[in-house]
């Protein structure tokens, strides 16, 4: 009878349940592992936004620059150019400052060329506002939206090397000397700056150099012979 009991004893020792402080614990290491799940997935949640915030912003200002590129590529292009003289199309100009700057230039755009730069031939890019602009048809336009992107900086800074025609002349002249004739090779250094328009932490820059096809050529001939 006795053993019984004790056997008895030791199976209910053996059934008995949790007691408050193993279940105090349980519940803290719990509560530890779920908090600890929860910040890394709001970690990993903020990463992916701001990664997907990053590849738009560097996507509109890729988009800027190349558009920008593909067109001032064509400035000064003049169908009559072979013919030589002065070339209506020639100039591009670019002003300041960064917070307004802009380009203009054009080119020749007529079915059959009247030698003179019309309204819908004049174009262009400027910083306007947090958007940057293209000149179309006389009037600026926005090409980027500051409702997702906005733009803080747009430069554009000619680059220009003379190459000198002198030496086929007759006879050769200097570089510098009265209708010495030299030859323009110009290119333009783009730089593109934005952030997104809901984090300003996300910024990004874009910097590419595009070469004008159409060289500027001088205008005259060379010097007249001695006499």
């Amino acid at each position: 009878m006795a053993d019984a009991r004790m056997s008895r004893r030791r199976n209910l020792a053996f059934q008995r349940g949790l007691s408050l402080v193993e279940l105090l614990v349980g519940f803290a290491v719990a509560l530890f592992v779920v908090i600890g799940s929860i910040a890394l997935l709001v970690d990993q949640l903020r990463d992916s936004r701001r990664l997907l915030l990053e590849a738009r912003v560097h996507q509109d200002l890729r988009a800027a620059a190349d558009l920008i590129t593909r067109d001032l590529r064509r400035a000064g292009y003049w169908q009559h150019a072979p013919a030589g003289g002065a070339n209506p199309y020639e100039e591009v100009a670019t002003a300041g400052p960064e917070t307004a700057a802009s380009v203009r230039y054009s080119f020749s755009r007529d079915a059959l060329e009247n030698d003179s730069v019309d309204v819908a031939e004049a174009t262009g890019f400027r910083l306007g506002g947090d958007a940057l602009q293209t000149l179309n048809g006389g009037s600026w336009q926005a090409m980027t939206d500051p409702g997702t992107v906005r733009i803080t900086h747009f430069s554009i800074s000619p680059r220009v090397s003379v190459v000198p025609l002198g030496q086929f002349c007759m006879p050769a002249c200097a570089v510098g000397a009265a209708d010495c004739p030299v030859l323009s090779l110009r290119s333009y250094v783009i730089e593109l700056r934005g952030r997104s328009a809901t984090d300003a932490a996300v910024q990004r820059e874009i910097r590419q150099t595009v070469r004008v096809r159409n060289d500027a050529l001088p205008i005259g001939s060379c010097p007249a012979p001695a006499t």
